[in-house]
């Protein structure tokens, strides 16, 4: 039987659309990256709220069933939100899951800025991991704020792609693609940024929070002093003393309160020593409106703050 043009374009329109892929991530920053890969192909819930402490945080019983409802789960790792691992854990075998900081290629380093190195394929990492690693590191130390690094940006970008492509393979071409340009857009951005802070990079400074480390070491700037660890916490008064002593022995010219962060901590650090205080930092893009846009926004500000205190003297 010859079914007419009219009745094949019926049942064609009368077919269910598939559904879009659900997509958990774990910030901001992750999603940023996600949606610059998926467009409007994916559902993306995102964990950490807005305000919410990104190394402390409690999920709530929504992010729960996202979570166990999801496709596929998108994070940096334990390293930097712990709270998620046993989430992550518990899901287990039924949702995908990739760690941005196990992605190959990724350039990590420690707290000391020492053991740099990517992950390569003989490392054996894929894109659905479980938790049993076999690394010739101590996650423990590893600083987890790899985003600051855009040369990570680009090649989670690609990790992500494949990751959403094996879940969607129906759109696999498009995700590769946009990867691909997302990717190339963050390289320009990257010689641009480069060459403005090339006339700063013997400038010493300090941050609120040990959290800089990938992007000073990326763009040839002197390590930052940090008044907070890596993870945020609150510093001891021995701290802020012997941060004291350290701003007057490197002639550091700048300090940046952070987003977010109580700035009397900075300033009670800085107090006296004739540094001059310049604008927030966002290294998490919590002060950013949320969508593909945020992780560019991130970076660009983090230079030009940097830039525009520095380069006063």
């Amino acid at each position: 039987m010859r079914i007419s043009p009219a009745l094949t374009a019926l049942l064609l329109g009368a077919a269910p659309a598939l559904a879009a892929p659900q997509i958990v991530v774990d910030t901001q920053i992750t999603a940023s990256l996600v949606q610059q890969v998926t467009g409007d192909l994916a559902e993306i819930h995102v964990l950490l709220p807005a305000g919410a402490s990104i190394h402390h945080h409690q999920m709530r019983p929504s992010d729960a069933r996202a979570l166990q409802g999801a496709d596929l789960l998108i994070w940096t790792g334990p390293e930097l939100t712990p709270w998620l691992d046993r989430a992550a854990e518990s899901a287990g075998q039924s949702v995908a899951q990739l760690r941005l900081l196990d992605s190959k290629g990724t350039t990590l380093r420690d707290y000391e800025g020492e053991h740099s190195h990517a992950h390569d394929e003989d490392e054996g990492h894929d894109h659905d991991h479980d938790h049993d690693h076999d690394h010739d590191h101590d996650h423990g130390n590893i600083d987890p704020h790899a985003w600051l690094n855009p040369e990570n940006a680009a090649v989670w970008l690609g990790a992500i792609a494949e990751s959403l492509s094996s879940a969607d393979p129906e759109n696999a071409a498009t995700y590769g693609d946009n990867a691909q340009a997302a990717a190339k857009a963050i390289r320009d951005m990257d010689v641009t940024i480069r060459d403005e802070l090339a006339t700063v990079a013997d400038k010493s400074f300090v941050v609120f929070h040990d959290a800089y480390g990938y992007f000073t070491d990326h763009y040839g700037l002197a390590p930052a002093l940090a008044v907070s660890p890596g993870d945020a916490s609150t510093p001891s008064a021995a701290r802020i003393s012997e941060l004291h002593r350290q701003i007057g022995d490197s002639g550091a010219s700048c300090a940046f309160p952070e987003f977010a962060q109580d700035p009397k901590l900075i300033a009670a650090a800085t107090q006296g020593t004739g540094v001059r205080m310049g604008q927030e930092l966002d290294p998490e893009g919590l002060g950013i409106a949320p969508g593909p846009a945020l992780y560019g926004q991130v970076i660009a500000g983090l230079a030009r703050h940097l830039h525009d205190c520095l380069s006063a003297d």
